[in-house]
């Protein structure tokens, strides 16, 4: 297996059109347990650590650009503010030592459907800035995922960047494992609102063979929502909105929990996370009142 280290994006870029079995590596910590446990064995690597471009963010027009490696840890201290779900999804994450060396486009690399970061970019409408020698394109987040590990890269191209909104909306995440910390999801929801033009998007992840919006579940909840009336919300309305959620997977039974425990767990998800930015929702109102 042969070592390849670029020093810049277009070194990257020229490898992988001359080698496109090379596999990128950043943080590792997918690739690295793969390569341990002999369930793949790559002709290259092509390691990605040393280009500065891809561990840099910016904020332009109120789209972040996001490079596809800034790990989990500077995500929670650098944008908490700015991409509130990304940041809650990034602390679920492993334990402090994958979070300082896992990335966002190392999730996007690997498509697990039980990635974390999956359903917040889906519920954000998020884009993935994927580059090759041809040129650079723009993934839709829900465009991206094509199968069970599988995702719309070609083979020549590489993840750069994940382009998302700054945080105008109320972002919420949770997900459901069979600990509290350092464990893949059993499942796992993101909701964004947007009150300033009644819009909301809403994800799920281990629950599908790929991580999928909650589409009817979303416009139920957009032209449902009293978004100019404050009060608590009905109950009817939250536990409709989990029922669709739940009726959006298709999930699996496996070591980590069943199909039909996946499909409760997540319909509690999202009746908890609509009410947690619900409440929010009504704090900002009396803010700015």
């Amino acid at each position: 297996m042969d070592f390849l280290r670029p020093a810049t994006l277009d070194e990257a870029l020229a490898v992988k059109a001359e080698r496109p079995g090379a596999v990128p590596l950043a943080g590792g910590t997918d690739v690295m347990v793969e390569l341990n446990f002999d369930h793949r064995r790559p002709e290259a690597l092509l390691d990605l650590t040393g280009i500065g471009a891809l561990a840099e963010w910016s904020i332009t027009d109120g789209q972040v650009v996001l490079g596809a490696g800034v790990p989990y840890t500077r995500i929670i201290a650098e944008l908490g503010d700015t991409l509130p779900g990304l940041a809650m999804a990034a602390r679920t994450v492993g334990s402090p030592q994958i979070r300082n060396r896992g990335t966002v486009g190392g999730n996007l690399g690997a498509a697990s459907p039980a990635g974390d970061t999956h359903p917040v970019l889906l519920a954000a409408g998020a884009r993935i800035e994927v580059a090759s020698v041809r040129g650079t394109r723009l993934v839709p987040a829900e465009e991206f995922y094509t199968g069970v590990k599988r995702n719309a890269l070609d083979p020549d191209e590489l993840i750069t960047a994940v382009r998302l909104p700054a945080a105008r909306g109320l972002e919420q995440f949770a997900k459901v494992g069979t600990r509290n910390a350092m464990v893949i999801a059993v499942c796992a929801f993101a909701l964004v609102l947007h009150p300033e033009r009644a819009g909301v998007g809403a994800a799920i992840g281990s629950a599908a063979p790929t991580p999928r919006r909650a589409s009817e579940a979303e416009r139920f909840l957009a032209a449902e929502l009293p978004w100019d009336t404050p009060g608590a919300l009905p109950d009817s309305l939250k536990r409709r909105f989990g029922e669709l959620v739940a009726g959006a997977t298709e999930p699996i039974d496996d070591v980590r929990g069943s199909a039909a425990y996946r499909r409760h767990a997540l319909a509690v998800l999202a009746r908890r996370t609509l009410t947690w930015a619900w409440n929010d929702h009504q704090e900002r109102g009396k803010s700015c009142a």
